[in-house]
C-alpha cells in the first residue's frame, strides 16, 4: 500500500495525539467515541469543521482539545464566544486550517467531506504526518500527487473506509505477484431492489436512508447511486497501486464482508466485521500496533444465516461505470468527476433535480469538459483550480426535472 508499506513507522508514543480534520462529520464523530473509550491511549491536539462553530466547540471543550478550526470565516465569533475562558485556541479560515493540519502530532484524521478536504490534507501529508484517510475525494481529485507527497515524505496513509482497509490487511506483508484480483463490497444502498420508474421519484429522506451504515448526507447518496463505489474504485487504484482491470466491485447487501483478495493460486481471501466504522478507524488510530478497541458484540455468523453477493446492475446504476471510465482515463477526468456529483448530489438534496438526474449531470460535465478543459493537475492549486472549473459547467447543466421538489422531503 502506498505510504504504509514503505514508511518509517508511526512512533509507539503513549498516548498518541491525534487532530481530526471534520470533526463534526459521521466519521470525526466515530473517531472521537474511540478516543473516549481509550483516554490512556489518545489525546486531541486540534479540531476542525466547515462552518458549525457552536457544535465545535461543544466538541472542542468535551475532547479537551487545544485548537478548534473553522473554515468559514464567518462562523469565528459563534466558535470564539463558545470557547471562551476554556483555553481553547479558536481559529478560521483556510490558511489556519492548513496550520491546524500540520502541527506536530503522531497521525491526523482526514475526513473533511468533499475536494474542500485536499489543501490541508496534502500539506500534513506533505509535513511527513501520519494520515487516516477518510476523504475519498483526496485520492480521487488528486491521487497522483498524494502519492507522489507520500513517497516524499515517507507518511503512511491509512485508509478508513471498511473496504480499503480490509484490503490492506489482506495485502500486508503479502508479495504483489500473488495478487491476481482485488475485490470491494457494496451494500446496494437504500435502491438496490427499486425499479429505474420508482427510482426517478426518489426523495431525499429516501436516498440517504441507508440499509447498514450511519453515514453523512451526501456519502448516504453516493451509496445510493452507487457513485461511493466509483469513487473507491479509483481510491484502491492509488491506494494500492493496481490498475482497473484488478479491481472490481460485488454488491453484498449484508454488509459484513468488506474485501476480498483473490491470490494467483486460486485462494480467496476475504476480511469480516460487523458493519461499524470505528473497527476501521481504531486500527488506524493504534497502527502499526494492534487495536486495543473491544468489539461490542462477537461477529456471529450463524446468527447472520446468509451471506449474498451479486453483480451491479449498470443500467439502474450508471454511475459506477461512469467512474470506471473516468480511472481508466486518468487524474483530470477524475477531478472532474468527482467535482460534478458534488454539486449533482447538493442539487438532489436541495430539490432541485431528481435522483436519476445525478448522474447524467456528471455524464455531461465529463463531456463538455473534455472540450473545454486540458491537462492533468501538477499542483494541489491546479486540482482546486479544475475542480471549481468542473463545478462550473456543472452547475450550468443543473435543469429542475419534473416532480424534483419531492427530493427536498430530507
Amino acid at each position: 500500500m502506498v505510504g504504509a508499506a514503505m514508511a518509517r513507522p508511526v512512533p509507539a508514543a503513549s498516548p498518541r495525539r491525534i487532530t481530526i480534520l471534520g470533526a463534526t462529520g459521521s466519521i470525526g464523530a466515530s473517531t472521537l467515541s474511540v478516543v473516549r473509550d481509550h483516554p490512556e491511549a489518545f489525546v486531541i491536539e486540534a479540531v476542525t469543521a466547515n462552518a458549525s462553530g457552536t457544535e465545535l466547540a461543544r466538541i472542542a471543550r468535551a475532547c479537551g482539545a487545544r485548537v478548534a478550526v473553522v473554515a468559514d470565516k464567518a462562523a469565528y465569533a459563534d466558535l470564539k464566544a463558545a470557547l471562551a475562558g476554556t483555553g481553547v485556541e479558536a481559529a478560521a479560515g483556510e490558511d489556519a486550517l492548513v496550520e491546524a493540519a500540520t502541527r506536530p502530532v503522531d497521525m491526523v484524521v482526514a475526513a473533511i467531506v468533499g475536494a474542500a478536504g485536499l489543501a490541508p490534507t496534502y500539506a500534513a501529508l506533505s509535513a511527513g504526518i501520519p494520515l487516516a484517510l477518510a476523504n475519498k475525494e483526496c485520492m480521487v481529485s488528486a491521487g497522483d500527487l498524494f502519492v507522489a507527497a507520500a513517497r516524499r515524505s515517507g507518511a503512511p496513509m491509512l485508509p478508513v473506509d471498511s473496504e480499503h482497509n480490509a484490503i490492506f490487511e489482506l495485502l500486508r506483508d503479502r508479495p504483489r505477484a500473488s495478487v491476481a484480483h482485488v475485490t470491494i463490497t457494496a451494500s446496494g444502498g437504500p435502491f438496490r431492489t427499486w425499479s429505474l420508474k420508482r427510482m426517478a421519484a426518489a426523495t431525499a429522506a429516501e436516498a440517504v436512508r441507508h440499509p447498514n451504515w450511519s453515514m453523512g448526507r451526501k456519502i448516504s447518496v453516493d451509496s445510493a447511486t452507487l457513485m461511493n463505489k466509483g469513487l473507491e474504485l479509483i481510491e484502491a487504484h492509488h491506494l494500492f497501486a493496481l490498475p482497473s482491470s484488478h479491481l472490481d466491485v460485488l454488491i453484498h447487501p449484508q454488509s459484513i464482508v468488506h474485501g476480498l483478495v483473490a491470490l494467483t493460486d486460486g485462494y480467496v481471501l476475504a476480511c469480516l466485521s460487523l458493519p461499524d466504522m470505528r473497527t476501521a478507524i481504531a486500527r488506524c488510530l493504534s497502527w502499526p500496533a494492534e487495536s486495543r478497541r473491544q468489539a461490542e458484540r462477537p461477529l456471529d455468523l450463524s446468527a447472520i444465516g446468509t451471506l449474498e453477493f451479486a453483480a451491479p446492475d449498470a443500467v439502474r446504476f450508471p454511475a459506477l461505470g461512469l467512474a470506471r471510465a473516468a480511472l481508466e482515463e486518468g487524474g483530470r477526468a477524475t477531478n472532474i468527476m468527482n467535482a460534478a456529483n458534488e454539486i449533482a448530489v447538493e442539487s438532489f438534496l436541495a430539490g432541485r433535480i431528481g435522483f436519476l438526474e445525478i448522474a447524467r449531470i456528471v455524464e455531461q460535465t465529463l463531456d463538455r469538459a473534455s472540450a473545454e478543459i486540458r491537462g492533468a493537475p501538477a499542483s494541489i492549486e491546479e486540482a482546486v483550480a479544475l475542480d471549481r472549473e468542473a463545478r462550473r459547467i456543472a452547475s450550468g447543466l443543473v435543469l429542475p426535472a419534473p416532480g424534483a421538489a419531492r427530493g427536498t422531503n430530507a
